[in-house]
């Protein structure tokens, strides 16, 4: 859609004629201490709950109450293969075979365990590349690998910045940092988003670059699972990992997911941490026998699986499914692009969306810049009734998320940002 239009007629038009504008009210929307709902914008940080969450978790306190341990075979959703519920609404989601995908543990653990595996530095190849605004949390992740590994983490990381007077990472220069030192690089893993400026990288470029130099590739996509359509199968990436609290809802802290290519599914020999979990489902309560690996990402697991996380989890991938991802996909972008509309439409010099313009290179987040700004722009629009996501020096991150967010929300964003500007 590219025939937007001002004023808030436009926008009670698109809201009255969203086939998905129900799903709205299958979430608790926050409100302030008058009663009336925020423009809840942060979706990209925390997902709202989803109304079903509370029964999904009340099934599984209910089980454990009247049934205790017996609720591993005997509870209505019995917890001995719990995870194997989320499987394959997981896979579909970030494009997945379900061998290739598990629900376990949190994102920066599970980033560890794939480069226990993933990450093999030899004296000649023991670089790691990243993009140099990666998330902190991947950042200081790989340093400590490359400590562990007892490489100097500053002259063994090398990172993938955007052009002096850009804020968007350039192809064409991973492809020269390739050229001149792929042949020292042991790993490349991007943040499949970018959690700073929004840019969506084109998983299946990267990943053909770095393995057409011998590397392996692997991307954290915490803030893409949900958000926009990975393919993570036909990329194909090494490995990938992801949270579920931002656009897959399932509450703050909940587990990660973690996927890894099928290519691999039956490699034994490759180096990992293991525990019970990733042991012969059929063999693994006689307690005694060797260690018999699970082939897929199961067999990543170390322990049995955290039963009331794994219900949010649940209650969230079941309002997906019933939506249908290509439909929120679809939603997603023009409800982006209407709200790009509307920023551009303000014709202020002082703001500026370092989020890529292309809508097949951003999901539903849009990174705005502020010149001059500081924090106290985002505690008036905080006081004004907007939940957004202020990130130093001067940019607000503002999702609108398809499953929750309305064009009336965009509209209502925008005028106040221009009040407070103004």
């Amino acid at each position: 859609m590219s025939n937007y239009q001002l004023g808030p007629e436009f926008a009670e038009y698109q809201d009255q004629n969203d086939q998905l504008s129900s799903y709205r009210n299958k979430f608790h929307m926050p409100k302030d201490s008058n009663g009336n709902e925020l423009i809840y914008m942060t979706g990209n940080s925390l997902g709202l709950q989803p109304k079903i969450t509370k029964d999904y978790i009340n099934q599984e306190l209910d089980d454990w109450a009247s049934l205790g341990v017996e609720g591993h075979t005997e509870g209505k959703n019995p917890w001995l293969h719990y995870h194997e519920f989320l499987t394959e609404t997981m896979a579909n989601i970030v494009g997945a075979k379900p061998l290739e995908v598990v629900v376990m543990n949190s994102l920066t653990a599970n980033l560890h365990f794939m480069m226990v595996s993933f990450y093999q530095p030899t004296p000649k190849r023991y670089k790691i590349l990243i993009e140099a605004d990666a998330f902190p949390s991947d950042k200081y992740a790989v340093e400590s690998q490359l400590r562990h590994h007892g490489y100097d983490d500053k002259e063994g990381l090398i990172l993938w910045k955007a052009r002096e007077g850009e804020e968007l990472a350039n192809y064409d220069d991973l492809e020269t940092i390739l050229k001149e030192q792929g042949d020292e690089i042991a790993l490349i893993m991007i943040g499949g988003v970018n959690y700073y400026t929004g840019q969506f990288f084109d998983l299946k470029r990267i990943t053909q670059l770095g393995h057409q130099h011998g590397c392996v590739v692997g991307f954290d996509c915490a803030h893409g699972a949900g958000n926009v359509k990975l393919d993570l199968h036909d990329s194909g990436a090494d490995f990938a990992v992801w949270c579920s609290y931002k656009y897959l809802n399932s509450g703050p802290g909940s587990l990660s997911g973690a996927f890894v290519h099928e290519r691999h599914a039956y490699n034994k020999e490759l180096n990992r941490f293991t525990g019970w979990w990733s042991h012969n489902k059929q063999t693994r309560f006689r307690m005694r026998d060797e260690f018999d690996q699970l082939p897929g990402a199961e067999g990543w697991q170390l322990s049995n699986p955290p039963i009331l996380s794994m219900a949010a989890i649940r209650a969230s991938l079941d309002v997906f499914a019933d939506a249908g991802f290509d439909v929120l996909c679809k939603k997603s972008k023009q409800l982006t692009g209407y709200f790009e509309f509307l920023l551009n439409e303000l014709n202020n010099s002082d703001i500026k969306i370092i989020t890529p313009s292309n809508p097949d290179e951003r999901g539903c987040q849009l990174s705005i810049q502020v010149k001059n700004a500081d924090k106290r722009l985002h505690n008036k629009l905080t006081e004004a009734g907007i939940i957004t996501d202020w990130r130093e020096p001067d940019v607000i991150r503002c999702a609108p998320v398809p499953l929750y967010n309305s064009y009336t929300d965009i509209y209502q964003f925008v005028e106040r940002l221009k009040t407070i500007l103004n």
